[in-house]
């Protein structure tokens, strides 16, 4: 049996409602961002920051609607789905959408004694694509939801669910999945350079500057490498 590398150059290539779709989502994340710098008292320093969001949205917005699963197996779409659920779990812990929550402790024979916490819901209106950010503290979990980190975890857990169905029994999958998973916690290990290296020198200045420039990339190419999927025939 002969094995080739299958490129399908149409599955990337942009059609003309995808190009007015596109041109009416820049327009209105252009707009709402204009609107966020006239109500609010933000100064902008990096506009890069304001930029990011928006890359992780419309990727999975594009991810979203060029990709469509393809039937098989009862089975095969169960473990597809566990495995998608699992791995959006996975980037939600890692990314810090969802934390161990906090337990409140209180001794008896003071006002004061003991340390509480802030509970419930609450809403940040951060800029466009970091907020509205909807947070929760509780006993048994912290959330922090950013409307970029949420769709984007989203959009990689469905596409590792179509890959899952496309190419299941080929090691190219598993292959993929490794990838997209490291390729997304690039954040994670920046924060964790960060603190090993020390709040206060150089190496850790670097890793909270390019944090966000490193996982931005990165998402970016594991979604095209997802999408694309160079499959074995």
């Amino acid at each position: 049996m002969t094995r080739t590398l299958g490129f399908d150059a149409d599955r990337l290539r942009p059609n003309r409602d995808t190009l007015l779709w596109a041109g009416l989502i820049l327009n209105t994340e252009l707009i709402l961002t204009a609107v966020y710098l006239l109500v609010s008292d933000a100064t902008v320093t990096e506009w890069r920051y304001f930029v990011f969001p928006f890359v992780w949205i419309n990727v999975s917005i594009w991810a979203f609607a060029r990709t469509k699963p393809s039937g098989g197996s009862k089975r095969t779409r169960y473990l597809g789905a566990a495995i998608a659920v699992g791995y959006f779990f996975l980037l939600a812990y890692a990314g810090g959408l969802l934390k161990p929550g906090l337990v409140v402790h209180s001794h008896a024979g003071g006002a004061a004694a003991g340390h509480t916490h802030a509970t419930g819901w609450r809403v940040s209106w951060l800029p466009p694509g970091w907020g509205p950010a909807v947070s929760y503290i509780g006993s048994f979990v912290q959330l922090t939801l950013m409307p970029y980190k949420v769709v984007g975890y989203l959009a990689l857990a469905y596409l590792v669910y179509d890959t899952v169905l496309d190419t299941a029994g080929s090691a190219v999958s598993g292959l993929l999945g490794l990838v997209s998973c490291v390729s997304c916690t690039w954040p994670v290990v920046a924060t964790l350079a960060a603190g090993l290296a020390g709040s206060g020198t150089a190496v850790a200045a670097a890793a909270s500057e390019w944090s966000y420039t490193l996982g931005t990339i990165a998402f970016v190419v594991t979604v095209v490498l997802l999408r694309w999927r160079p499959t074995i025939r």
